[in-house]
């Protein structure tokens, strides 16, 4: 089952990401140990299973 955004933010500040701005609804945060900043859209009910894999994989935790 996909993970809603809410999901996805709340599993990447468990890692270590902070909140860092807001666009409109799209959340950049940063982890500050590794540098990686990842964009994470807030307008969708669920994340796609593609976009959900990119998120991760660009957060390291793929």
């Amino acid at each position: 089952m996909p993970m809603t955004s809410l999901e996805m933010l709340k599993y990447l500040k468990r890692n270590g990401f902070v909140t860092v701005s807001q666009n409109g609804s799209h959340v950049k945060l940063k982890n500050h140990t590794s540098g990686r900043t990842v964009i994470v859209p807030c307008h969708a009910k669920e994340l796609k299973k593609g976009l959900e894999q990119a998120i991760l994989k660009q957060a390291g935790l793929k």
